[in-house]
């Protein structure tokens, strides 16, 4: 069985990249001209916001403290985004495609907490639930004609 630390430190670690998603999911909403799309994303952004609140309070219960900071990827990545945005206009399919490839990387983030051995049951139980719905989402951006390559 992990240590109280390991377990609030694979929590936190994968808070990062669900904070990511938060950050990527409202700047969608922003600057997509799509009511629909804009609706998907705002809905997203609050799941994505549900999901953190549930790892903090996790990682509190292991002795940690609760994580509202994003990862230095992902703020490399929505600060070229908003340029390269400056530059196409805001265009509906790299909006879609940025998600994509953000969900592309919170499902890795995802994965890698399932398999660090790390998390006690009701947790990698919760955790578990959260990949799959991440999956979900990747799936139903990737219908909707997003692509994973930024």
């Amino acid at each position: 069985m992990a240590s109280n630390s390991n377990v609030s430190s694979t929590l936190n670690e994968l808070t990062e990249f669900v904070n990511d998603r938060i950050e990527g999911y409202k700047t969608a909403a922003e600057d997509t001209k799509d009511a629909q799309h804009k609706s998907y994303y705002e809905q997203l952004a609050d799941q994505s916001q549900r999901f953190a609140d549930e790892l903090n309070g996790f990682a509190r219960n292991y002795g940690g403290e609760g994580e509202d900071s994003t990862t230095t990827k992902g703020k490399l990545y929505r600060g070229w985004m908003d340029v390269k945005s400056a530059v196409t206009g805001k265009d509906e399919k790299a909006i879609l495609d940025s998600n994509v490839y953000g969900e592309d990387w919170a499902l890795k983030a995802y994965k890698e907490a399932l398999e660090s051995g790390d998390l006690p049951q009701p947790v990698q139980q919760a955790v578990e639930r959260q990949y799959q719905t991440s999956q979900q989402t990747y799936d139903k951006l990737k219908s909707m004609g997003g692509q994973s390559h930024p």
